[in-house]
Formats: structure tokens, sequence, C-alpha cells
């Protein structure tokens, strides 16, 4: 009978503790969260509370499963076990406090924050020191868990002797990885590219929606994803829209014919951008920039607060204009002229027969 009792109450005294410590926990941060709702660092600790158990209950185990005198003959593999299991835990217990702090602290300075363009500044900063934490941390703990196995200590020496052999070994094989490493942490603490900037990469217009150490994801229009590697935006130039300022300015361009009443345009234009919700009211014009023998080239120059918004306000003043046009001008729009040009059945008829001898006369010295 002692021989069931003491292994039940062993693992039933860890399985309550860590029940009811889990519960205390998450009561406790609930209530403070309640009383400060302005920080959401308390709302997110709760998240840890699945790791926190896990942690507590695997190293009650790791330190009283030997009283229960179970598994006797095994109790070197079950603790080796508890152990890794401990290590783990611990790992991801530490990533989830050190990520609910880092989001906490960027809810809060987003909050205040007026600048968009630094606010995606330091999330993009937020999200890649998320992920080397993450990635440091895993680091560790695989290594105190390798560190826990005897053959591993005891080959730590030569381990270190060739380290430097090594080292020079996987640099050179990993150059791309590496590479695409350092442009990771430069693009993050460079403010060269963040999430949410509007970018053009290889003729694509896209939105950043991912950075990554070593990739980068842009969303196009069209909702397909272009992943690229990070080192790209660092080795080569491509257009960043929204980099310090999302303000943009865009051109709307009519061929036209020689006809085309300009100041009536003109008026037209200005009507047009004051009823539209796009247009910001910085700036606009329309000019002649060119001419052909059968047209003109009409320029008409609008602003925008962003890149989307540019694009709606240029298609609409293209519409409404070639619209306007056809239903008032119809003689501004492009054609091919067929008939003679005014005042050519006045000109003389340069296509005549040249003169015979007798219209001509006899020549001098002729009798």
């Amino acid at each position: 009978m002692e021989g069931v009792l003491r292994p039940l109450s062993v693992v039933g005294g860890a399985l309550i503790v860590t029940l009811v410590v889990g519960w205390l926990a998450d009561h406790v941060l609930r209530r403070v969260d309640a009383r400060h709702p302005e920080t959401p660092l308390w709302n997110l600790l709760r998240r840890c509370r699945l790791p926190l158990q896990v942690v507590l209950c695997t190293a009650l185990l790791r330190g009283s499963f030997r009283s229960a005198g179970v598994l006797e003959k095994h109790a070197d593999a079950v603790g080796q076990v508890l152990t890794l299991v401990l290590i783990g835990a611990c790992a991801w217990l530490l990533v989830r406090v050190a990520v609910a702090i880092v989001e906490a602290s960027y809810a809060r300075y987003a909050a205040r924050a007026a600048d968009a363009a630094r606010v995606r500044r330091v999330r993009t900063q937020v999200t890649l020191i998320q992920r080397v934490v993450t990635a440091a941390v895993c680091v560790v703990a695989v290594a105190a868990m390798l560190l826990t196995f005897p053959a591993m200590r005891t080959a730590g020496v030569s381990v270190l002797a060739s380290a430097g052999l090594i080292g020079i070994v996987a640099g050179v094989a990993a150059q791309s990885t590496l590479a695409n490493l350092f442009a990771g942490l430069q693009i993050a603490f460079g403010d060269i590219v963040r999430i949410g900037d509007t970018v053009v990469v290889d003729g694509e217009w896209g939105r950043v929606e991912e950075i990554t150490l070593t990739y980068l994801v842009v969303t196009t229009w069209d909702e397909r994803r272009i992943t690229m590697p990070v080192s790209y935006f660092t080795s080569r130039p491509f257009e960043n829209w929204s980099r310090s300022n999302p303000r943009m300015t865009g051109t709307v361009f009519l061929h036209l014919d020689h006809s085309a009443p300009m100041d009536l345009m003109r008026d037209r234009l200005y009507e047009i951008l004051r009823g539209l919700p796009e247009w910001d009211g910085r700036s606009w014009s329309l000019v002649v920039t060119d001419t052909t023998p059968s047209t003109i080239q009409v320029r008409a120059l609008v602003t925008a607060k962003d890149a989307d918004d540019i694009w709606t306000l240029r298609c609409v003043v293209r519409e409404r204009l070639i619209e306007w046009l056809r239903r008032e001008h119809p003689y501004a729009l492009p054609r091919i002229n067929t008939a003679p040009a005014p005042g050519l059945e006045q000109a003389p008829d340069r296509r005549q027969a040249p003169p015979t001898a007798e219209d001509i006369g006899p020549g001098p010295g002729t009798t």
C-alpha cells in the first residue's frame, strides 16, 4: 500500500501546488491589470502562466521523485529527462517574459508617439530584438542541455581547442547566411526599411509585411507575397516611398488635340480636386509638356498624403477629365484630320501638269 500511496502523494502534491500557484499568479496579475489599465504589461504577463506551471511542476518532481521509490533502477535516466524538461521550460518562460516586456514597452510608446514613421521604425527594431533574444535563449538552453551529459563535458576541452578552425570553416560555409544576419541587424538599427513602408523592388510595388534576421516579405497590391533576402536592401538600390514622409506627388498625362481649351481644363481640374478627399490640398497644376504634329501632351500634377491615395487620385482625375472633354469639348480629343485645311481651296493647284511649248511661245532668237 505504501508503494502506491507514496508515488501518488509525490505526483499529486506537485500537481496541486502547480495548479494553486498558477491560479494565484493569474489572479494577482488580473487584479494588477485592472488597477493599472494604462500599461498592457500585466495582461501580457498572463501568457507566462503555462510555462511557469511547467517549470514549477518539473522542479518539484525533479527534487522529490527519488523519495517516491518509483523506477529506482532508472533513477538517473528519469532525473536526466526531468533536468532537460526543466531547462527547456525555463527557456520558454524567459522568452515569454522578455516578449511581454518588449511588447508592453512598444505599445506604450506607440500610444504616445505622433510620428507614424518613427513608430514603424521602433516596431521593426522591436520585432528583430524579440527574434534575437529568442534565438539567444534557445542557443543557451540547448548548450545547457548538452552539458548535462557527461560525455559532452568530457569532450568540452577538445571542442574548445578546435573552435577556431570550426569557426573559420563555418564562416566560409555560411557566408551568405551571416551576410543576411548582419544585414537584418543593419536594417533594424539603420532605419533603411521598416515594417509598413511602401517600397518598389524589381519593378514590384508593395508594402513591407515582415522583417526577420534573414529575409523580408513584401505584400504587393494584388496580395502576392515576395520573399527577398535582407541583404538585397543593403546592397542594391530600391525605392522607399514612405521612409521619412509618406506624402507623394503624382502625374496624369493626356494626349489631346491642339485646340484643347487649356484654361477651362485648369478650372475643371481644380473643381475635381476640391471634391476628392484623397487630395491633400498641397499643390496642383496643368501644363502642356510636349507637342507633336498631331497632338499635345498635357500633364496634370496632383498631391496626396500617401501612395494609396495618390494612385486613387490619379485614376479619378484621368477618368473625369476625359469624360468632361468627351461631353463638353469633343473637338479636344485626338483625331485624324481628313478634311482640307482652311484656305486650301483658294490656293493655286501646284499639282497641275508642266506647261507645253505652245503655252510658252517662241523663245528668244527665233523668227
